[in-house]
Formats: C-alpha cells, sequence, structure tokens
C-alpha cells in the first residue's frame, strides 16, 4: 500500500470544526484507520471511531479503484489538540489478534493545533441616518493582517490594517439594513465575529390587491424581509368594524407558514362573505408588523360580460345596416 494524498496540519479556533483527509492505493484495495495521540506525554496512540467523542467524530471511507477516507472533527476543544494519524495496510493479517502482520501498517500524520478562541466584542450604532458596526478582538490573539465585512458571501468592505478593532458604516435607517453581518480577521487561523441588525418584522404583502373567481380558492401571501425571522404568523379579516381570527380549524381557510413568509388559502370563495381587507401580522421577539390585503371576488359570469357587450354592440350594428339599406332609396336607372 502507498499513499496518494495525506493528511496537512491545520490550525483551528476552539468551537470551530476541523477536516483530514487521506487516500492510499495498493493491490489488493488497502484498509485506512485514524488514530490520535494527544500532547500529554504519557498519552498513547489511541484509534479513532465513527461516533468517538460523544459524537463528535465523523469518519467516511470509500473503497473502490483505491481507498479514500476523512475523518471530521466538530465542536473542538482544547483536548482535540494533537497528532492525528492516517495508517493504511492491506496485510490478510493486519487485524488479526494473534498473528503479526507481514508488512507493518504505513503511517502519515498530521498535527492539529487548537487555539482559544479569543473574545469578540460586537455594537451597533445608530446617528445621524447612518448605521456604525463595530468588533473589537480581545488579547491574546493570533497575529492580523487585515480585515474584511460581509454578509452572507458578499464582501462589503475590506482592508489590510493590524489593529484589534475594525468598523463598518451604512448610510440608512436600521429598518433598512437589517440582518447578519461578519467582521472577518484575517489570521491563522481565520477569526470571525457576527453583529446582529435586529428589527421588529417588516411585513410587506406580496401583491396589495388580489383577484379571484367565485368557487375557486383565493390565495393570499404576506412575506418578512427583515431579521429576526417571523416566529408567529397570524391572519384577520376586517367586517363590521372588528376584525376575526382566522384559523385552520374553520375548514374554508388553510394557513401555510414557515419563517419569513406565510399564505392564506381561502376554499370555494363566496362574493358576500370574502370579499374584504385582510391583514396578516408577524411577531418576532423585538416586536410586531402587519400588511393589508384587499381581495376582490367576481361573479363566474363576470368574463362573459364584455363578451356579451360585443355580441351585442355587433347586432345593433347590424341591425341599422340592414334598416338603413332597406330604406334607402334604389338608384334611377338611366334610359
Amino acid at each position: 500500500a502507498g499513499f496518494i494524498k495525506s493528511p496537512l496540519s491545520q490550525k483551528r479556533l476552539t468551537q470551530d470544526s476541523v477536516e483530514l483527509y487521506c487516500e492510499a492505493i495498493g493491490n489488493p484495495i488497502p484498509e485506512i484507520q485514524w488514530w490520535f495521540e494527544g500532547n500529554d506525554p504519557n498519552e498513547t496512540y489511541a484509534q479513532l471511531w465513527d461516533g468517538a467523542r460523544q459524537d463528535r467524530v465523523k469518519i467516511n471511507a470509500t473503497y473502490n479503484l483505491h481507498s479514500t477516507s476523512t475523518i471530521s472533527i466538530a465542536n473542538l476543544t482544547n483536548d482535540d489538540s494533537g497528532m492525528y494519524e492516517c495508517r493504511a495496510s492491506n496485510d490478510p493479517d493486519r487485524n488479526h489478534l494473534s498473528k503479526s502482520p507481514k508488512v507493518k501498517w504505513i503511517r502519515s500524520q498530521a498535527n492539529v493545533f487548537v487555539i482559544e478562541r479569543p473574545e469578540i466584542a460586537t455594537q451597533v450604532s445608530e446617528s445621524s441616518g447612518k448605521l456604525t458596526l463595530s468588533c473589537n478582538m480581545s488579547a491574546p490573539h493570533p497575529t492580523i493582517t487585515g480585515h474584511k465585512w460581509m454578509q452572507g458571501d458578499k464582501v462589503l468592505e475590506e482592508d489590510e490594517n493590524t489593529g484589534a478593532f475594525t468598523s463598518y458604516t451604512i448610510n440608512g435607517k436600521r429598518e433598512e439594513h437589517s440582518g447578519v453581518y461578519e467582521c472577518v480577521y484575517e489570521a491563522n487561523p481565520q477569526i470571525r465575529g457576527q453583529v446582529n441588525i435586529s428589527v421588529p418584522p417588516q411585513v410587506t404583502a406580496y401583491k396589495k390587491s388580489e383577484h379571484g373567481n367565485e368557487g375557486d380558492t383565493g390565495v393570499l401571501t404576506c412575506k418578512n424581509p427583515s431579521f429576526p425571522a417571523v416566529t408567529t404568523w397570524s391572519w384577520y379579516k376586517s367586517g363590521h368594524g372588528v376584525s376575526a381570527l382566522l384559523e385552520n380549524a374553520s375548514g374554508r381557510y388553510i394557513i401555510k407558514s414557515s419563517g419569513n413568509k406565510t399564505e392564506l388559502r381561502i376554499l370555494k370563495l363566496d362574493i358576500e362573505q370574502d370579499t374584504g381587507d385582510y391583514f396578516c401580522n408577524g411577531t418576532n421577539s423585538y416586536g410586531t408588523g402587519d400588511a393589508t390585503v384587499n381581495l376582490r371576488v367576481r361573479s363566474r359570469l363576470a368574463a362573459l360580460w364584455p363578451f356579451l357587450g360585443i355580441v351585442a354592440e355587433v347586432l345593433v350594428l347590424v341591425t341599422i345596416i340592414f334598416i338603413y339599406e332597406k330604406r334607402r332609396k334604389p338608384d334611377e336607372v338611366p334610359d
């Protein structure tokens, strides 16, 4: 057996995860095992299994044309620091308890260094129509070579400053820029802090006015583009100056809500009963917000009236022409 790819030494922060990769070739296809030796002088190598360390260790292996194996460890602690060893062997007696293998296991090692995660103090301040997001990392920390501000996968700003403090300014109101932002410290390893701009739900209707035919199913939709997500959605219908709560149990209403979107379906629309204003209300830990959707229900024959009107106009026009032609005097025939 021989290695095609060996695991690489890595630095990680506590609470992060790490992944090591190993690939071996041979005939027959070799088996791959993972072993670990901690930094304690009295500690010896111990084999790692899938589900070890309170199910934080995951091992995936495939044996097709050659052997590949990946070990991943989640929620790292200082005790996870040490030497990780990928062992490969295709000796028939490699796992025999009494026989010594003819060829020993070949080994490839990688060090994983887990360092304590530094504390990052975050803040959001608002003044003069501007939002200022800031991060300040406590000592001790790795050498910093720059900063980045990100929202999702989008890089908003970056610099090459080496300080522990970094800030990012946004023009606009808090409600217009809610979301999750990250301050990224370029270091080894990279360190990230999270800054949240949180607001009550900014609920909007997908369409402010909806139309439906009598007997069909009406669909009204509301959404919340702000952060954090809505935890509770509810629907109301106005009538006679009072708003009535709509519930799934009524049979005619089906409400489907998931995170930042809610949908109300009204079965078998009725002109008298269902026409009117509907209110969608969203609630999160910062407050509530609502929006109004107006629903108009049309008769099934409503689409025929324009057609019937055109037919009537054509008939009247043909009648007038016919009468005119009948009453017109015939032209005199010349001698």
